[in-house]
């Protein structure tokens, strides 16, 4: 699943190309992909014609569209589309008249001279796109359906010394406590391996134990690598991730722990390890991040 530097990327080029565009018209292609918007694919369609999409938000995994009137409306929105990728989904820019991609789920057409047009791409159809309203006095227009998701590190209101208060109260491990999208928002598994690499820390460290030097360490890490893969356009293993351009990110080659089984570990030299983990896979070098006792 695409995690805070690729959602961003594709955040990044929905507000280039989308935002401040009025919908024209919006088509369903297939039911699955609006199956939030619990009022069904006609209405997704009938309350979005007409409207303008605002400035494209985004909070830890997922990103979202305002919407205005036609001619912008003062103070924050009251709705917003709400935009879930999931294991495959793609927003896409693509010339009208463009060939329709195999999985093409909703088409957006806009009342505009620019010859483009909005798509959602969804091979595995996990993803999609809902109405929602949006948390009264949000400045950003918030979908409310999202208030509980946690800032995410790269947010300026991102506040360290609770984050690291929060950890402390935990009775839980550290990779466990980085994936909580309650806690930190946009951390997935990849990047949670990363900054646990260069942080030198196990995945089954417990939280209870933390310093704060050591939280801060950490935090430092998790943006710095965020950072380098936005600069990369994200992590790309196969095409189902892409920017709205269709084009691939390329950090992958730069990745020092995920997917390095049996590679030597770039500080030290030892074969980094893999361990399964929560139905998914735990990168980490044996030697530079030792087994903590109690894991042990």
């Amino acid at each position: 699943m695409p995690e805070l530097p690729e959602v961003e990327v594709v955040r990044s080029g929905l507000e280039r190309w989308a935002c401040g565009r009025t919908v024209a018209a919006v088509e369903v292609l297939h039911p699955r992909a609006v199956r939030r918007h619990l009022a069904g694919p006609d209405d997704f369609a009938a309350q979005l014609t007409g409207v303008r999409l605002g400035v494209a938000r985004r909070r830890g995994k997922y990103l979202w569209l305002p919407l205005e009137s036609p001619t912008g409306t003062g103070g924050a929105p009251a709705r917003a589309v709400l935009a879930h990728l999931g294991m495959s989904g793609q927003l896409l820019v693509q010339p009208q008249g463009s060939p329709d991609e195999k999985h093409l789920r909703i088409r957006f057409r806009f009342a505009d001279a620019r010859a483009t047009e909005l798509r959602f791409v969804d091979q595995r159809t996990f993803g999609g796109l809902s109405l929602h309203d949006t948390v009264p006095g949000d400045p950003e227009g918030l979908p409310d359906v999202i208030a509980h998701i946690a800032r995410d590190p790269l947010d300026a209101a991102f506040d360290d010394d609770a984050f690291h208060a929060a950890l402390r109260r935990r009775r839980t491990t550290i990779k466990r406590a980085l994936l909580d999208q309650s806690l930190i928002s946009g951390v997935g598994n990849i990047y949670a391996d990363e900054a646990l690499w260069r942080t030198r820390l196990h995945y089954d460290r417990p939280t209870a134990g933390l310093t704060r030097p050591r939280t801060a360490e950490l935090l430092t890490h998790i943006r710095e690598v965020m950072n380098e893969a936005l600069a990369a356009g994200g992590t790309s293993f196969d095409s189902l991730y892409v920017n709205v351009n269709g084009e691939s990110g390329y950090f992958e080659r730069s990745l020092d722990a995920y997917g390095r089984e049996d590679e030597p570990c770039r500080r030290c030299g030892t074969a980094m390890r893999r361990r399964p983990w929560m139905n998914r896979s735990s990168y980490f070098c044996p030697r530079c991040q030792r087994v903590p006792r109690t894991a042990a």
